[in-house]
């Protein structure tokens, strides 16, 4: 092979590292950096810059990524563990951690493990919010227990560049005895329950019966009032019939008293009754002697005029 071969093959080889280089060096340079996500890059050894989503450079060689953080909620299970609470009742429980990194560089160099970290932190502040609270609490008051949990690893976890959004406990286990007496009382509960409940509706069912009497001794005080009332009112109008009917008749006896039929007829009735009154004389012991010269209708009607007072003050003696 002549010289100037040789030489372009030098050549040749030397620009192909020369390039292979140039793609190396920009390959190391260029970083494309995932949404959501965080890049902490180290320089010698230290803290340079954190790089965010999107095209970054660095130096190649010199520049390393250090650490890589997601922006994301995340959610950790925080595994069972053993709480006592304040009236001394062992207790199982375990829950689910949602926190997201607010500050890469806290939670590259504040902490070494920031996941462990916090979830640590939520067992022990689990532990502690449980021994503040009595066994019934933490049943009725779980979401009041979340929300202390969360304030607490908040303030605790500041330093690490990390937000607590929420705690929620999955399963609180008593011991057995504990259910077992929760139950028994839980059973004597809803049998007081329903002895109230069965009470109060015998309580209302003779209040109902009771108002259902008392309802229908008025409504018969009431009927028997408006009867009376009725009678009464009707004792009232036949007693107006009758002296109205009375008034009449005296009217028409006086308007035909006034003629001289009337007189004749008026006579005649004195007479009739005159002898009905010697008739009931004659029935009892006393005697009463009349004018023989009493024939004419005058001296009769004088004389039965006489009778009957005669008889008049025998009744009143």
């Amino acid at each position: 092979m002549d010289p100037v071969s040789q030489l372009l093959q030098f050549v040749f080889t030397i620009n192909f590292f020369v390039l292979l280089f140039v793609i190396i060096v920009l390959k190391s340079s260029i970083k494309f950096v995932p949404q959501n996500r965080a890049w902490i890059v180290e320089r010698f050894g230290k803290f340079q810059s954190t790089k965010e989503a999107g095209l970054n450079f660095i130096v190649p060689f010199i520049d390393r990524i250090a650490a890589d953080r997601s922006l994301k909620e995340q959610a950790i299970d925080v595994p069972s563990q053993s709480a006592i609470t304040k009236d001394n009742i062992s207790l199982i429980v375990d829950g689910v951690l949602y926190f997201r990194v607010l500050d890469p560089y806290k939670a590259t160099y504040g902490v070494d493990d920031h996941i462990f970290a916090v979830t640590q932190l939520a067992q022990t502040t689990m532990r502690s919010e449980l021994g503040k609270m009595e066994l019934d609490k933490t049943f009725e008051e779980r979401d009041l227990l979340n929300t202390n949990i969360v304030a607490a690893i908040n303030q605790a976890s500041d330093p690490w560049g990390i937000q607590v959004l929420r705690y929620e406990i999955k399963d609180i286990v008593p011991p057995n005895s504990v259910m077992e007496a929760m139950e028994a009382q839980m059973k004597a509960e809803r049998v007081k329950r329903a002895q109230i409940l069965e009470s109060e509706g015998d309580r209302q069912a003779a209040i109902n019966v009771a108002e259902g009497k008392k309802q229908a001794q008025v409504l018969a005080a009431e009927a028997d009032k408006a009867e009376q009332i009725l009678k009464a009112e009707g004792e009232a109008r036949a007693i107006l019939a009758v002296a109205e009917a009375q008034a009449q008749a005296l009217r028409q006896v006086g308007d035909a008293a006034n003629t001289v039929e009337g007189q004749k007829a008026i006579q005649l009735d004195l007479a009739t009754k005159a002898i009905a009154a010697k008739e009931a004389i004659a029935k009892q012991s006393s005697v009463i002697l009349l004018p023989d010269g009493a024939t004419d209708a005058s001296s009769l009607v004088a004389q039965s005029m006489s009778i009957i007072n005669t008889l008049n003050k025998t009744q009143k003696g």
